[in-house]
């Protein structure tokens, strides 16, 4: 069929018309027009390609998507030198750079005034766009720098990435290649329910789809692009722009995505303030951000600035903390803590995770060491969320050597030599897990941790006591139990190393003051075992109820003043008298009813009582006019960013909440934060009300 001017015509406004629409959707975000007046349009253009192919162009908003299947992907040289930037950490390896700057400004003679400008560093994958004459030729990937591959069919299917640009020019252009938050999470779910392997992270998931040998595999997926620097540009009677800043402002002209958060700076305390605000709100985005990149503003300067053997000395990543991050096992050793238990624990190669320097993760038990293949010398991947331990999870098993060593708990104790029990525990599923245990009741380490948690933050809370003197005062012979803490005179600490008078008089006025102390404190510092911090306040909880109650034990009852009150109480009830109030289980009371039964504990609290120890009023219940949590049972699940995970315990108690670990049928409320992980799924699939850190928040504000 003979085409005519009409059609031509039609065809090419149906073109520009389309790429208007898709440029105001993905770049702009200003979304003109329904997907209703949209596909139309496109299905026209695709039935005027069909019967006319010489319509058919590279740029044709239908060549996005449907290019055939690849065999493999085609090696191509960069026209420039595809760089990476040297990280930074801290503000003063931010000033360093800034003074190797200035040295070799200095002998180049340049005496203007450093400009910086800030963008937000994307965690996506790496992209380098051609253009001959406005149109897109090419788009590969950064490879070594030198060599990328020709992935231009995935390319394509990028919606943000204009297949014309407005200009008819020559121009190579770099930004990034990424994948939505919420994308990545609709992928993951078809993923699990398929038994595939889930996507760690966006930044993976973007690697591998821009990766697709089938383009239609990563139009599914849904990539999307920042564009962030010219790399080669050639236009008639133009010039490159002088600036980074007016860089960024020609690639918006042109038609690229730009990420709009950039900002220029003229000095690094600013630039500190800008770091310090998207630490804080960089997960409310939906894409990855992993930190800021600095560049210095002037063309001029970064030329004279040049690069290293593999950096640009005009630009830096200043790098958020990491959550998440590979090191080596370099041995394994035992924990031996208050009860006994022998946990082991990863001593790693020092690595920076979460804005500190780590050398230690947990292990948990033998069976866990067991079910992740973990031995001495593997390289492993370590998580670190918030306040929480590190840990190991998962070896990296194609970075094995066969020197690598296996692990197994020892059969006697490494502190005391005494032997070693394995104990193993069933749930209400009938699995089970395993711990081992010291024999010893007299072992050193058990008594060291006892008192330790006893001084805790949880606990008594003596400020100054931490666990290395508590060591001392042990095996200087000062102290055998907890309740000789509150025997220590100002001139039993003064003839100690690491003491003085000032010091000395510091910690027996916090011991002093410990005194006092809240109930659900006090029996979480005995260390009775099966009973935590929650179980601790729900015991509180319901002696107070109980002892209130006219109908229980006979009448009102007064308030429990001191420790030895509190054994008088316990003993004289039963283990079936606790499990009859609400939310009190079994273990738990047979473990209570027993530690105050025993004969050595009643000289214990006899101590504690003789030196002062005594039960603070409940000054907090009244606090919250509104108990919207009452008697509900609330789940955490990922990292909090505005509270730590003690202070948002602390507030659903206020609110009268109560706090599980584990979702189930029981559950009323989730809250989540980051990367929440499987307890999100199981609470969507129970249908438990669902709540973010900021909708939690907004909740105890409103009910105050």
């Amino acid at each position: 069929m003979k085409i005519n001017k009409e059609i031509k015509q039609r065809a090419e406004k149906l073109k520009v018309t389309i790429d208007d629409y898709r440029h105001r959707y993905h770049v702009l975000d200003d979304p003109t027009v329904t997907d209703e007046i949209y596909d139309p349009l496109m299905e026209e253009l695709r039935i005027l390609e069909k019967q006319f192919p010489e319509l058919k162009t590279g740029d044709s908003p239908t060549q996005r998507i449907g290019g055939k299947t690849l065999d493999k992907f085609q090696k191509v040289k960069h026209k420039k030198r595809q760089w990476s930037l040297n990280d930074a950490f801290s503000f003063g390896e931010i000033k360093e750079w800034k003074d190797r700057i200035l040295k070799i400004l200095q002998k180049e003679e340049v005496k203007d005034e450093l400009e910086y400008v800030t963008e937000v560093k994307i965690d996506g994958l790496k992209i380098v766009l051609d253009y001959k004459e406005g149109v897109l030729v090419r788009g590969a990937t950064r490879g070594d720098g030198i060599i990328g591959e020709d992935v231009t069919e995935n390319i394509k299917t990028i919606q943000s990435v204009p297949l014309r640009l407005q200009k008819s020019i020559d121009i190579t252009v770099v930004g990034e290649c990424w994948m939505a938050e919420n994308e990545l999470k609709r992928i993951n779910t078809e993923r699990r329910k398929k038994g595939v392997a889930e996507f760690a992270n966006s930044r993976n998931a973007a690697a591998g789809s821009i990766r697709q040998l089938n383009s239609n595999i990563a139009a599914k997926r849904k990539l999307d692009s920042y564009i962030y620097g010219i790399d080669f540009f050639k236009e008639e009677g133009a010039k490159l722009p002088n600036t980074q800043v007016k860089q960024l402002r020609v690639l918006e002209e042109l038609g690229f995505k730009v990420n709009k958060n950039f900002k220029y700076f003229d000095n690094l305390e600013a630039i500190a303030s800008e770091y310090s605000l998207w630490s804080k709100k960089r997960n409310d985005q939906n894409y990855g951000i992993d930190g800021l990149v600095i560049k210095i503003n002037k063309k001029e300067m970064q030329n004279k600035l040049g690069y290293t053997g593999k950096s640009p000395r005009y630009a830096i990543a200043w790098k958020f903390p990491t959550e998440k991050t590979a090191t080596v096992i370099e041995d394994i050793t035992i924990q031996v803590g208050r009860t006994g238990a022998l946990t082991p624990v990863a001593n790693l190669r020092p690595v920076r995770i979460a804005g500190s320097t780590v050398s230690r993760a947990t292990l948990h038990n033998e069976d866990e060491i067991i079910k992740k293949d973990i031995k001495i010398g593997d390289t492993v991947i370590i998580h670190k969320a918030g306040d929480i331990i590190p840990e190991v999870v998962e070896v990296i098993k194609k970075m094995r050597t066969g020197k690598e060593i296996d692990f197994r708990i020892p059969d006697k104790c490494p502190i005391c030599g005494g032997a070693v029990r394995r104990e193993v525990i069933l749930d209400k599923k009938k699995s089970s897990s395993a711990a081992h245990y010291c024999k010893n009741p007299n072992c050193f380490a058990v008594e060291r941790e006892t008192i330790s948690h006893f001084v805790s933050r949880k606990g008594f809370n003596i400020d100054g006591l931490g666990q290395r003197i508590v060591e001392q005062l042990i095996l200087e012979g000062l102290i055998g139990d907890a309740a000789d803490i509150f025997t220590l005179k100002v001139g039993d600490l003064e003839v100690l190393e690491r003491f003085a008078e000032k010091s000395a008089k510091n910690l027996i006025r916090s011991i002093e003051k410990s005194k006092k102390v809240f109930l659900e404190k006090f029996l979480f510092a005995l260390g009775i075992r099966h009973l935590g911090e929650e179980g601790a306040i729900l015991i509180k909880r319901c002696i107070k109820n109980n002892r209130s109650n006219s109908l229980f034990m006979g009448g009102e009852l007064g308030e429990i003043k001191n420790p030895l009150e509190l054994r008088a109480y316990i003993i004289s009830l039963t283990v079936e008298d606790f499990i009859k109030m609400d939310g009190i289980g079994e273990k738990m009371t047979q473990s209570l009813v027993a530690w105050f039964g025993d004969e050595k504990n009643k000289d214990f609290l006899e101590r504690l009582s003789d030196s002062g120890v005594e039960f603070m009023n409940e000054t907090n219940d009244n606090k919250i006019s509104n108990l919207f949590l009452l008697n509900k049972t609330v789940v955490l699940t990922g990292a909090l960013k505005k509270l730590t995970r003690d202070q948002a315990k602390d507030l659903i108690r206020t609110m009268g909440g109560k706090i599980s670990s584990s979702v189930s049928k029981k559950t009323d409320l989730l809250i989540v934060g980051k990367d929440p992980g499987g307890k999100f799924e199981k609470a969507k699939d129970l249908e438990v009300t669902i709540l973010t850190e900021d909708e939690f928040l907004q909740k105890t504000k409103e009910a105050k």
